[in-house]
This record gives C-alpha cells, structure tokens and sequence, in this order.
C-alpha cells in the first residue's frame, strides 16, 4: 500500500520546511510513504526549500496557475507515480501532519473513497463570529448539493483511494474543494468525515482578499456546479418560481372575471395577461433546459467512464512494463 501525500504550494518559502517535517514517516497499514510538492510558479525558492527539506517528488508549474489546477496536476502526478491512497495538505502547515494517520484510516478499513478532515469550526480560535457562520452555511448548501454529511467543506485536507483520484474532473478556478465534493457526491463515491486539529495561521488565504470576494467566488462555484452536476433539480425550483407568478396572475384574472364581474377585463388587465405568458413561457424553457441538462448529463458520464476506463489501461499497461 503507497501513500503520496501531496503540497499545493505557492510561496511557501518560509513554511514548507516545517510542513514536510511534520509529515508522517510511517503509518500502520501503509507500505510506502512519498512526499510530492506541486510548486504553482513560486518565485521565492519554494521547491529549492522542498527539496533540500526530503521531499521525494517535487513538480514545478512554470507560472501561477491556480489551486484548483495545482491539485489536479499532483493528483495526476501521484496515480503516475503508483500512489494507492493520495492525501492533499496544504504548505502554509495549517493541517496538523499527525492527523493523517487518521484521515487515511477509514480508507484502508475500506469504509471510504474520500475522507474529508473537518476543522473545529465553532471554536476554531481565528475565525470571526460572521466567517463561523459563513462556513456553516456553505457547508449546509454543500450538503444538500453534494448529498453528503461533510461538515466542513471547504477543507482542503483530504484524503482519496487511486480510484476516487481517476474519476474526479475539476473544472473550477478557483478551488477544487467545493467542485470535488459535489461530484464525489454525485457519482456513487463514499464520502465520509473525520475531526482534525489545527496549527496557528501563518498567513492569511490567497484565494480570497476579503469575505465578501469569498462568498461571491463561492456562490459563483456553488451555483456552476449545480447546474453541470444536477441540472433537472436546478432548472426544476428555477421554473417553479416563474409558474408560481404565472399562476397567481392566472387565478387573479378568472377572479376577476367569474366572481368580481369586471368590466371589460380582457382589455383592462391585457398587460397582467401579457406578464402571465411571459412567466409561463420562461417556465416552460426553464423545464426543457432541465431535461436537455440531464440528457446532457448523462452524456457527460459516458464520456467520463471511457475516459476512466482510458486512464486505467493507460496506468495499468506502464505499471506492467515497469515490471
């Protein structure tokens, strides 16, 4: 059994060392432990610091690409390098390295795909009262969206069985954290949870300059991803408001007619007429864009287990000619 446990990292220079340090060197159940650091085009000697640090795999990107493509191109880099089990931290050391011995341990008891390490967010020392229920208002969307029971879904660190790591696509720019979780939930892959501590900050988040970019770059991925992942439900409450409106304008105008006795009300109410096709149209299209979505979708799986199936073969036919 091999595991890799990957690094985002992206001027890390000051913190990498001590992140590597604190990584596990034996794990029971586990053969083999590899370190592989993801330099996102550092420009402070990060991978030079990594390297010396042990480190046994370091990749550099040749310019700043974004966290979400970083973790993709180490996930890639780990199934390349054999890896059973692939556990993602991050390099600023916020995740404590004695805690994934835990996160890996519903994975080799084969009661999991993803393993999710979930932060003491109520009493998370650093976050303020507004971010504590921020979080925990993402992580209940997230919930239903994704159908899990993670309760802190913007955790970056995480674990993933080599089969989990073949079937995930991430889209996003901004980061992978959400968009996986989604699709792991709507893919029939095991998600589960596990309570892990924390290190002092040592440096605020580049993802986001301030709360309100945060909510607005999470909503924007939360809204994407909904869409592309259960299109039929997103499209179905999006009509549902149109034909409500649609309906009360309806009822309202055979009130008028048949029990208020109105005066001429086709001519009178003609623009609440007009407003009534207007919202049972939108309706109408808001329904078919559901089920095109999900003749989509369905397409899109296709394509995604040819292109797993691909991955395999691929993987598999290196791993025998290396033997």
């Amino acid at each position: 059994m091999k595991l890799i446990i990957q690094i985002p990292c992206y001027g890390e220079a000051e913190t990498i060392e001590q992140t590597v340090r604190d990584l596990p060197v034996n794990i029971e159940g586990i053969d083999t432990i590899e370190y592989l650091v993801i330099d996102d085009g550092s420009t402070d000697g990060t991978y030079q610091i990594a390297e010396r640090a042990g480190v046994h795999h370091v990749i550099r990107q040749d310019y700043n690409k974004g966290l979400a493509s970083t973790f993709a191109k180490g996930i890639a880099h780990a199934i390349s390098l054999g890896a059973d089990i692939v556990v993602n931290t991050d390099g600023d050391n916020q995740y404590c390295g004695k805690d994934i011995a835990k996160l890996v341990q519903p994975i080799l008891e084969k009661k999991a795909d993803i393993v999710i390490g979930c932060r003491p967010i109520t009493n998370h020392p650093e976050f303020s009262f507004i971010k504590k229920g921020l979080q925990h208002l993402g992580s209940w969307v997230l919930r239903k969206i994704s159908k899990t029971t993670v309760r802190d879904a913007a955790s970056g660190f995480r674990a993933f069985t080599r089969e989990a790591c073949m079937r995930l696509y991430v889209h996003s720019n901004f980061s992978y954290c959400m968009e996986t979780l989604i699709q792991a939930g709507n893919s029939g892959l095991k998600v589960t949870s596990v309570d892990i501590d924390i290190n002092p900050k040592t440096r605020d988040s580049r993802l986001f300059s301030n709360i309100f970019q945060y909510i607005l770059k999470s909503g924007a991925t939360m809204v994407s991803m909904f869409v592309l992942y259960r299109p039929g439900s997103f499209f179905l409450l999006s009509s549902l408001s149109s034909f409500f409106i649609a309906t009360v304008l309806g009822v309202r105008y055979l009130y008028l007619v048949f029990i208020a006795n109105a005066p001429d009300p086709f001519r009178t109410y003609l623009p609440s007429l007009i407003l009534l096709s207007i919202f049972a149209t939108f309706g109408m299209i808001l329904t078919l864009l559901g089920v095109y979505g999900e003749l989509s979708k369905a397409q899109r799986r296709l394509l995604e287990e040819i292109i797993i199936n691909q991955r395999k073969y691929l993987i598999n036919g290196s791993d025998k000619s290396e033997r």
